[in-house]
C-alpha cells in the first residue's frame, strides 16, 4: 500500500538542501512552491521526474505531471513531407554553438500567448547549466539564419526536453529529429517532452504514467553516456 499523498510543500529559500517530496505520493502536478533556481537544485529536481515552470508573476513552482509526455529516440516519426522538405532545402544544424540565442529564441513572444515561462532567473539558470555541461540546444538554419531550435538537459541516458521554437515550416520537427537520432546513436533511452501536444504527438511522442516516467528515470539517470556531445551522423542517416 502506498504511503498517504502529499500535498505541494513550501521549499526553503535559505536551505538549498531543503528536500523534495516524492512525486510517487503527490496528490497533484504541482510539487512544490519556492527555493531557488541553482543548477544544484535543479539537477535535484530532475533526478526525481521534477521540473521548473512558472510565470513571471509567479512564485517558483515545480512539477511532475500525470501523465507525463515522453518520446523514445528511436520511435521518432519523420513523415513523408517533412523527409521530403528536409532534403529540398539548405538546411543547417548546429549542436551546442549559441545557447544563449536559441534560449532567448525561444523565449520571443508567440501568437496566442501572452508571455513566457523563460524568466531572467530560468535564462541564468539554464546558462550556468550549459556552462557545466549539463544543458545543450539545437540550432537549424536556412541560408545562414536561424530559424529553429530546442534546448533542455541530459541527465544520465534522458534527455529533459525544455522548449523548442520554429520560424518556418518544419524547422522545430528536423532539431527534434535531428536530436533523437543522435541520442539513439548515443543509447538514450528517452526524450521528456513533459506534456503531450498534437506537434508532438505527430512527431511519436506519447504519454505514459507518473510512476512508469519515474521507474524509467530510475534505469536511465545513471548510464554513462557521452561527455562531450560532438554531432557525427551524416544528413542521410537521419532523414
Amino acid at each position: 500500500m502506498r504511503p498517504e499523498q502529499v500535498r505541494p510543500v513550501l521549499l526553503s529559500s535559505a536551505d538549498p538542501n531543503d528536500p523534495f517530496p516524492d512525486p510517487l505520493n503527490a496528490e497533484s502536478a504541482l510539487i512544490a512552491v519556492g527555493g531557488d533556481l541553482s543548477p544544484a537544485r535543479i539537477l535535484q529536481a530532475y533526478a526525481q521526474g521534477i521540473f521548473p515552470w512558472f510565470g513571471e508573476e509567479d512564485p517558483i513552482l515545480w512539477w511532475s505531471p500525470d501523465p507525463r509526455g515522453v518520446l523514445k529516440p528511436d520511435a521518432v516519426h519523420v513523415s513523408r513531407s517533412l523527409r521530403k522538405h528536409a532534403g529540398a532545402s539548405a538546411w543547417q544544424v548546429r549542436l551546442d554553438e549559441d545557447f544563449a540565442g536559441v534560449l532567448d529564441d525561444c523565449a520571443a513572444p508567440r501568437a496566442g500567448q501572452g508571455g513566457t515561462w523563460i524568466t531572467a532567473g530560468m535564462r541564468s539558470a539554464y546558462l550556468d547549466l550549459f556552462a557545466a555541461g549539463h544543458g545543450h540546444c539545437i540550432e537549424v538554419l536556412l541560408d545562414g539564419q536561424r530559424v529553429g531550435g530546442l534546448y533542455g538537459v541530459a541527465q544520465g541516458a534522458l534527455f529533459f526536453g525544455e522548449s523548442m521554437f520554429s520560424r518556418v515550416p518544419d524547422a522545430s520537427k528536423i532539431a527534434l529529429v535531428w536530436l533523437a537520432r543522435h541520442l539513439s546513436h548515443w543509447n538514450f533511452g528517452l526524450i521528456d517532452t513533459q506534456f503531450l501536444t498534437p506537434h508532438l504527438q505527430s512527431m511519436g511522442a506519447e504519454e505514459i504514467s507518473r510512476d512508469a516516467f519515474l521507474q524509467h528515470l530510475v534505469l536511465l539517470k545513471n548510464q554513462p553516456t557521452p561527455l562531450a556531445w560532438q554531432a557525427f551522423l551524416p544528413w542521410e542517416d537521419v532523414f
